[in-house]
């Protein structure tokens, strides 16, 4: 890691609006997850589709994975904090994606994946991350690529805040991957107790943290463990300012919405129903493979 000697000075912190508390589900074979960010706030935040965490000691959690499965319209971001999983698609790609590693997945006009545990026993635990396509780029090409986690773009803040840049730019660092459409801004951040650390962010993005160990503070409201919050978009604020309670760890999202129609029918997220039906026929027809 290197330090980062780029200031970042946020005139006005946003606030909270809401907070919000996952729900336990399950995806694929049966793997027990957490769905923080759901389909009724996909509006509110505009790129973001869907934000699920996992993490589970209990190989009965998490053995039988994601087998094959199809996308279509939008990007994945898999972010593994602790395992190892493997990633085989349609499109021929094969990865391992392991400790601190991310997996960026564009389906575009479609494929079919799937995502096995190679572990038996021990910790695995992560994040998944859907991300829009606008419509102009919802037939692209897939496209993908994993990242191990010495690939990743890294700097540590005078006040010892070791930030992870896996979209955007932070404090002069910029991330694994850029998109121009949605502009999106993915950090990991580890603060440790009464740390203070500053991310500036457009106005009109929306903008929301996950906290995944300890807890923080945002203006004049406490995050507690597994909370997401939701940032306000106040035209006055330049950025968020973040304040550590204990030693924490939290992931800081935000991007450029879109402003188009959403149509999701399970794994295909499109502009409009006719899309819809025509993405099912043609998984149907096996013309995603």
């Amino acid at each position: 890691m290197t330090d980062s000697d780029t200031a970042v000075a946020v005139r006005q912190s946003r606030t909270v609006e809401q907070m919000i508390v996952g729900h336990p589900t399950s995806d694929g074979a049966g793997v027990k997850l957490t769905r923080v960010l759901t389909q009724n706030l996909q509006r509110r935040l505009d790129p973001y589709l869907m934000l699920d965490a996992f993490g589970s000691d209990n190989p009965d959690d998490y053995i039988a994975g994601f087998p094959d499965h199809p996308h279509r319209g939008f990007e994945t971001i898999t972010y593994m904090i602790a395992g190892r999983m493997l990633h085989r698609d349609s499109a021929g790609h094969e990865g391992l994606l392991e400790n601190g590693g991310v997996q960026w997945m564009t389906a575009g006009r479609g494929v079919i994946h799937s995502e096995i545990p190679q572990q038996e026993d021990g910790v695995m635990e992560g994040f998944q991350l859907w991300l829009n396509l606008p419509g102009k780029d919802k037939m692209s090409a897939p496209w993908y690529r994993d990242f191990g986690a010495g690939d990743l773009p890294k700097f540590t803040t005078a006040q010892g805040v070791d930030v992870t840049v896996i979209a955007g730019e932070s404090h002069g660092v910029q991330g694994a991957v850029t998109r121009e459409a949605s502009a999106p801004t993915y950090l990991d951040l580890q603060l440790p107790a009464g740390a203070r650390f500053e991310q500036a962010l457009p106005a009109a993005h929306n903008a929301f943290v996950y906290v995944y160990r300890g807890e923080a503070r945002i203006a004049d409201t406490a995050v507690p463990m597994q909370r997401m919050a939701i940032l306000r978009n106040e035209p006055e604020a330049d950025g968020v300012v973040i304040e550590a309670q204990t030693e924490t760890r939290m992931l800081l999202i935000a991007g450029q919405p879109l402003h188009e129609p959403i149509a999701q029918y399970g794994p295909f997220v499109m502009n409009t129903q006719q899309e819809i039906y025509q993405a099912v026929n043609d998984f149907r027809a096996g013309r995603l493979a």
